[in-house]
């Protein structure tokens, strides 16, 4: 294909005389914000006293125009001036709320990744607000199409720096962090107490009575689904469908404007920052999903709306033609092995960070984000972790990994080392597989129960690496996963193709809903030994929204097009399953008050003290330690884990060494009462019945005594 420069044959509007009013003003050292590859010039649209600076990195560019949008959509297109890698021009009169978008022209030949076309006015991937909506209909957001995308596309909109939220009074240790992961829209959109223009909202979600559930809910920190600006992906819009989760970032720096109750000229970012602050008020930290490694521009043939039409070949990982190295099923991945890639990547966290007030992020796929040049994974020696690692800012908040991506060898648990905590996915596995009694023995489950350390004790990291999850937004929720044996996504309008046929669950005899007392009422037991497992594990616990009170999604898996009650958050719920709110309740509150049951370093097997028990013993069902052979037994499904509180390896703000109660935690997976030993007087006289799922068990029980421990069924027992 021959190269080709398009060229705009604009009618005059008005303000395009303003050409000449145009100044090479270089941002000052007092505006401009450091960055790990400081050029001189911050990138974006910076508010001054009399004026703003629009400042756009397109090195391989042969022209920029910036253009200035009126709220009757004229357009003011103004020449920035060429400076190294950038694009700079400072615009008097120019202030907060005004839209802007560019347009870059350049040599157009997708076979070799070159995408510029001035016909498509381009989103700024530093515009701190972005205002519009996509016009899936229209085929002027392609690239085969010459005509001016304007209006038919989201821009960006100048927001004038503000005060960032307060800080959370008093920072949560990685050791006592609960994590519940919401859905912004989702969880108060059906919220009785909020007002309704608010529902669905940045403004719902600090409202007192969503803050006060959480609260008492024993949750230290909110994991928000994706609020960087998104958009739904054209295919999806076709089947009248939205993309509802989120994971379709259109700019790294924007809250997501549908989310917000009072505007998307620049209301959005107040009212972000207003839901900081009362999270922080109450202690509550804010973490967010954040989506780096693709953008909304989907594949080769998606839609030209930012990168793409910037800086194709940087932004993005190509093959051979031009076309898309897809690691993330999305259409494109970005390539953060481009210098300038990984500095938005990091301006933006810092962003988050240092202006917005938020306590971490959790990375979506991040496998992608460390693949070299050559697309290979490198959890040594990418720029990326070196970056992160070394980022003062990214230092004082939490980093939590998502360690796998679909490409190869994109399965990294365990991989990514300091300061990364990581999504469990084998936590998950493995506790799914013991309670639906299919697992080989109990030797992984183990693991799991006491940190994961054959995952994360290699690398100098501590057990609040694994970040321990049975449900998460991807697949079924808690009370689905004991209903169904097979995915339901008919609402999803692909056959029921999608979503994955991995789900490890177990209908208990009938699939979905029933009323047969018998099958109602193992499926809530099973869902306090999930949910019980989860928090009682050595390691950080996540909690997906609704799992404490048997929130479904009818079987549907996959549920990320669905916008509907079918996702939101029913308040009616947690009145109706009280049962297994108030457990959940229990369990966080003796997590919080037991430093035992969240303990900060792993387990040696080998007392503290000298003369002390061990900080960890296993216990077989015979009342003894596990032996080699009991290990090995693929058959196993019972176990015992004494947890030593007399001296525990954390420290106290002065420095003593912590003491707390000693705790039996015994679990059986079967479908039968098995008879247990309780260990012999070395180890405790007795124990009091803290917690029972089965809700069979005497409330005290001596040592050395023979006790049944009643099927499928997790016992909780504080020593005497």
């Amino acid at each position: 294909m021959s190269t080709t420069n398009f060229v705009i044959d604009k009618p005059p509007r008005a303000g395009d005389g303003l050409r000449g009013l145009v100044q090479n003003v270089p941002v000052t050292e007092a505006t401009a914000a450091p960055s790990a590859l400081d050029t001189g010039l911050q990138l974006g649209a910076v508010v001054q006293t009399d004026g703003t600076t629009f400042t756009l990195w397109a090195p391989a560019a042969e022209r920029v125009e910036l253009v200035l949008i009126a709220d009757d959509g004229a357009q003011r297109n103004l020449d920035l001036a060429h400076t190294g890698e950038s694009w700079t021009g400072f615009v008097p009169g120019v202030g907060h709320g005004q839209r802007y978008g560019y347009r870059v022209h350049g040599p157009f030949d997708p076979t070799h990744g070159l995408r510029f076309n001035p016909a498509k006015l381009l989103l700024d991937p530093y515009a701190r607000a972005v205002d519009g909506t996509l016009d899936y209909g229209s085929p002027l957001i392609y690239d085969s199409s010459d005509g001016d995308s304007a209006g038919h596309v989201p821009v960006g909109v100048v927001v004038a720096p503000s005060e960032p939220p307060p800080p959370i009074s008093q920072p949560v240790h990685w050791g006592e962090t609960v994590i519940y992961e919401l859905h912004t829209k989702g969880f108060t959109k059906l919220h009785p107490d909020v007002p309704e223009h608010q529902r669905g909202t940045y403004a719902g979600l600090a409202h007192p009575s969503v803050i006060n559930y959480l609260t008492e809910l024993g949750v230290t920190s909110v994991e928000l689904l994706p609020i960087h600006h998104f958009l739904t992906e054209p295919a999806i819009a076709a089947r009248g469908l939205p993309n509802y989760w989120g994971y379709n970032s259109l700019n790294f720096f924007a809250p997501h404007a549908p989310y917000s109750s009072s505007g998307s000229r620049g209301e959005q970012v107040a009212e972000f920052k207003a839901m900081v602050a009362a999270f922080h008020a109450a202690g509550i930290e804010v973490i967010l999903d954040v989506v780096y490694n693709h953008t909304a521009e989907g594949g080769f043939d998606g839609p030209t709306l930012s990168f793409r039409g910037i800086d194709n070949r940087a932004y993005y990982r190509l093959s051979h033609g031009g076309t898309m190295y897809d690691v993330t099923g999305t259409g494109n991945s970005v390539d953060t092995s481009h210098p300038q890639v990984r500095r938005l990547v990091m301006d933006s966290l810092r962003y988050w960070v240092e202006e917005m007030g938020v306590d971490g992020f959790r990375f979506d796929l991040a496998v992608t984000l460390i693949r070299n040049e050559r697309h290979e994974v490198d959890t040594v020696d990418h720029p990326f972790l070196a970056e992160v690692a070394a980022d003062p800012v990214l230092g004082r908040v939490k980093l939590i990994s998502e360690p796998w991506d679909v490409g190869n060898f994109g399965y990294q648990v365990g991989n990514f080392g300091t300061p990364w905590s990581e999504w469990n996915g084998k936590f998950r596995d493995s506790v799914r597989d013991v309670w639906r009694n299919t697992s080989d023995g109990v030797k992984d489950l183990a693991y799991r129960l006491s940190g994961s350390s054959d995952l994360y004790g290699d690398d100098g990291r501590y057990p609040y690496a694994s970040i321990n999850f049975i449900t998460a937004h991807d697949g079924f929720t808690l009370r689905d996963l004991v209903s169904y044996d097979h995915k339901h996504n008919e609402a999803n309008h692909e056959d029921n193709r999608d979503g994955t046929d991995d789900n490890r669950s177990w209908n208990h005899g009938v699939e979905g809903e029933t009323d047969d007392p018998n099958v109602i009422a193992l499926r809530k037991r099973q869902m306090a030994n999930l949910m019980s497992t989860l928090i009682l594990s050595t390691g950080v616990p996540m909690i997906t929204a609704g799992d404490e009170c048997g929130r479904t999604q009818h079987g549907n898996n996959n549920a990320y097009c669905q916008d509907s009650a079918l996702s939101w958050f029913d308040w009616t719920l947690p009145s109706a399953w009280s049962d297994q709110l108030e457990l959940t309740k229990k369990l966080t509150a003796l997590r919080a008050a037991h430093p035992t049951l969240r303990q900060w370093h792993y387990f040696s097997g080998q007392p503290v003290v000298p003369g002390g028990r061990k900080d960890l013993s296993w216990i077989a069902p015979h009342g003894g330690e596990m032996t080699e052979a009991d290990w090995y037994d693929g058959n196993l499904r019972t176990i015992g884990m004494f947890l030593a509180g007399d001296a525990l390896r954390a420290t106290d703000a002065e420095g003593n060494a912590l003491t707390d109660s000693s705790f039996l935690l015994a679990l059986n997976a079967t479908p039968e009462t098995r008879q247990v030993v309780v260990p012999d007087a070395s180890w405790a006289p007795a124990y009091e019945v803290v917690l029972d799922t089965s809700n069979s068990m005497v409330t005290e029980v001596e040592a050395g005594a023979t006790v049944p421990l009643a099927p499928r069924c997790l016992v909780l027992l504080r020593a005497l």
